[in-house]
């Protein structure tokens, strides 16, 4: 009887903790080696959103076919987003080329 009590208690309390603790939320946002100023400014400001929201952002620039020649353009155009969103966050992991995949990662700051 006490053993199924202090069962109880603990599915308790460790579903307590779970409640509390904060779930990391990542939001993506993909742009293609030349994006172009219009779309680069309307993702930026979504950018903005997401991190205000607390969210973790992941940026990546998506090539296609040949496009992988651009490398340094999709490198310049992560590394400019690193800096337009400077005084929202900060960046957690450079540009990193993966497969076809160029990604950034920028956490949230505190408030």
């Amino acid at each position: 009887m006490d053993y199924k009590k202090f069962l109880y208690e603990q599915k308790k309390r460790e579903k307590a903790l779970k409640s509390k603790a904060t779930k990391v939320v990542i939001k993506e946002i993909r742009f293609g080696p030349q994006t172009d100023e219009h779309d680069y400014e309307f993702k930026k400001k979504h950018a903005e959103k997401f991190l205000n929201d607390g969210a973790k952002l992941k940026a990546f620039v998506f090539f296609k076919g040949r496009s992988i020649v651009f490398k340094e353009q999709g490198q310049i155009l992560l590394l400019r987003l690193a800096q337009d969103l400077e005084e929202f966050g900060k960046v957690e992991q450079m540009p990193q080329l993966e497969g076809k995949r160029m990604t950034m990662f920028i956490t949230p700051k505190k408030k």
